[in-house]
């Protein structure tokens, strides 16, 4: 599924754009009243969900993630681009390999509490990452204006 895999890569690569527009680290890490999460920490949270659902569980990578630590921990600028250009290197490495036939099955977890194809949670993670990448979006003007 290549095509999918270049649809992450394309909006992986705006949320990498998105971080770098924050005009510090202390603004990447801030929140205001009625915004519970920051930029810097919505970034956290959707390099370590692809990671896990995309890398871990289809993958096997071995990742191990800590979702507390998505939105309670602080990372530098670099190492939130560190972590979002692996984590492009991983999705597209994983559904670049998935065959048709892959697609189809079930996905190894019930994340919503019943089955789904493989498919069906992939769409959905693609789904999860653009509302996230707005939201970071109109936390960086909403903070830097």
């Amino acid at each position: 599924m290549t095509e999918l895999a270049a649809v992450f890569e394309k909006d992986l690569k705006k949320l990498k754009e998105e971080i770098l527009q924050y005009d510090s680290e202390d603004l990447l890490f801030k929140t205001v009243k009625g915004i519970s999460n920051s930029g810097g920490n919505l970034s956290m949270h959707l390099c370590g969900n692809l990671r896990h659902f995309i890398g871990a569980v289809l993958g096997n990578s071995g990742y191990v993630r800590n979702r507390e630590e998505e939105f309670t921990g602080r990372f530098t600028t670099q190492k939130l681009v560190e972590d979002i250009e692996e984590t492009i290197a991983i999705v597209k490495s994983m559904l670049s390999n998935l065959s048709e036939d892959d697609f189809s099955k079930t996905y190894p977890l019930q994340v919503f509490g019943s089955e789904m194809s493989t498919q069906f949670f992939i769409y959905h993670l693609l789904g999860h990452l653009n509302y996230h990448l707005g939201q970071i979006n109109y936390h960086r003007r909403l903070i830097t204006n």
